[in-house]
């Protein structure tokens, strides 16, 4: 009787913010349809008391920035949508404001929110709102206790979901998702599980693994990237922190208890060291550009053990794999070993003597305590969705970033749909960065899409410019970097 009470009490707290809650094998044009309604609230009260009356939402606090309000909150999501009497959590989320007649973006990262101002490059060109959300698990918005079971991308879509609905009553013009990375990933998944609830898409750099353990697209990226006497060093610098394993793993030993880090989760000090060394190459290219090769050692084999260490360190990062270094991102991690799917490469330039685990699976990288098991239809479902039903989505990439090996590729039945590759830039590649023709059309579609493109650049696309000016505070550009091999 208690339980049964309890499940009526967290349902009725729920009642008017959620929403039927779909399968995750529904088509596009079965569930999850989205009523668009425009705003409904008194728009004579001040935003933040309309925001603060929507059921589960909650003020944690509002910062000042010129020309926007900015307001860090807490919304109540139910722990399991498919079942939401089961218990919520308090999901974080900030909404940029500045004006309800304004288009309004929609924004992830695919791990946790900022909780300073800031303004991604849709956002800028379409001079609008930005709402933008913490991915579920990312602490602080994990359930407490956490089901790990829950923790998967129609779950996260569904988040995004509801979040819209309870937004759109406020915002009412047109809205667009956007990330990059695993944000692009999660804009992407949300669009396959909600195709009516955006007015566009804007994935950057989002990995496309559809067959888990097929990955030769990532070596062939590797044997021509940059040029090959960069290629050259970063291999050499790679093989020779391997070769010296044994003085360099003392180094390591004394640099973890100096900062009391422990080895647990991946199974030993030996397991962390090649695992951050292997992912020397692959750091390098994903958050460096090809001037930066003038960094790295030029004869390895004669650098001292300091040049080799510092050259890891600075790109892979030596705290990566220790337990405290993984505990932020055991979501993602448990994401990848479930659904998402990782990378393996090869060494063809290092001896296999040097090499005792290769890359390893993100099993690895999660507590044993958490129990994980792969769907290897999950990538299919979605790589086979954008093919056919892609719909006002662009995904932009970067030419020397490896996430963009293997990527999304919107088919013959996509409409007004585009993938652009952004000449000589890494994992932070974006619309600024494309070449001009390309660049006016993906700006002139995103304005078209969020519903304030101009009659004029309707009729030349090659006008489009973002309607906002730069702010150099407020506006993200370069690619946040991770000492963790991790999109």
């Amino acid at each position: 009787m208690r339980k049964a009470l309890r499940g009526l009490l967290v349902l009725t707290v729920l009642i008017g913010t959620l929403s039927t809650a779909g399968t995750a094998t529904a088509g596009p044009a079965e569930a999850h349809r989205t009523e668009r309604t425009t705003g409904t609230a008194d728009e004579n009260k001040d935003i933040l008391d309309r925001l603060l009356a929507i059921p589960g939402m909650s003020l944690v606090q509002e910062k000042p920035y010129t020309g926007y309000r900015f307001f860090v909150l807490n919304y109540t999501q139910p722990i399991d949508h498919r079942h939401p009497s089961k218990g919520t959590f308090q999901q974080r989320i900030t909404v940029l404001h500045k004006d309800t007649e304004r288009p309004t973006v929609f924004y992830t990262g695919g791990y946790n929110v900022s909780t300073t101002p800031s303004r991604r490059e849709p956002t800028q060109i379409v001079d609008g709102n930005q709402v933008s959300m913490e991915y579920r698990f990312f602490t602080p918005s994990r359930p407490d206790p956490a089901d790990w079971s829950k923790l998967d991308i129609w779950q996260a879509a569904s988040d995004q979901h509801r979040i819209f609905r309870a937004l759109k009553r406020i915002y009412g013009q047109k809205w667009i998702s956007t990330g990059g990375s695993k944000g692009g990933m999660t804009a992407t998944y949300y669009e396959r599980f909600y195709p009516r609830d955006m007015d566009g898409v804007v994935a950057y750099v989002a990995p496309n693994d559809v067959v888990n353990d097929e990955d030769s697209a990532y070596d062939r990226f590797f044997a021509q990237v940059g040029t090959k006497e960069c290629r050259d060093r970063l291999n050499a610098v790679q093989r020779e922190a391997l070769v010296r394993r044994e003085p360099l793993e003392k180094k390591y030993e004394q640099y973890a208890a100096d900062n009391g880090y422990t080895f647990t989760t991946i199974g030993g000090l030996d397991r962390a060291y090649e695992a951050v060394v292997l992912d020397y190459v692959w750091g390098f290219w994903q958050y460096s550009l090809l001037k930066d090769c003038d960094t790295i050692p030029a004869d390895a084999a004669h650098a001292t053990d300091d040049a080799i260490w510092d050259s890891v360190d600075g790109i892979s990062g030596f705290s990566a794999y220790t337990d405290q270094g993984l505990e932020t991102y055991t979501p993602y991690y448990y994401q990848a070993g479930t659904q998402l799917g990782a990378p393996t490469i090869h060494f063809p330039y290092i001896e296999k003597k040097y090499v005792r685990y290769g890359y390893q699976p993100p099993r690895n990288f999660v507590p044993r305590s958490i129990p994980m098991k792969f769907q290897p239809w999950a990538m299919r479902d979605v790589d086979t969705w954008v093919r056919r039903h892609a719909n006002h989505m662009l995904f932009v990439y970067g030419q020397n970033d490896p996430w963009g090996a293997e990527r999304f590729r919107p088919g013959p039945k996509a409409r007004d749909s585009y993938v652009f590759t952004a000449p000589g830039l890494n994992h932070g590649a974006n619309v600024a960065g494309l070449v001009a023709d390309e660049k006016a059309l993906a700006t002139a579609r995103i304005l078209d899409w969020a519903g304030v493109a101009s009659a004029t650049v309707r009729a030349n696309p090659s006008a489009a410019r973002p309607l906002a000016r730069f702010d150099a505070k407020l506006d993200r550009r370069d690619v946040e970097r991770d000492m963790t091999l991790r999109p």
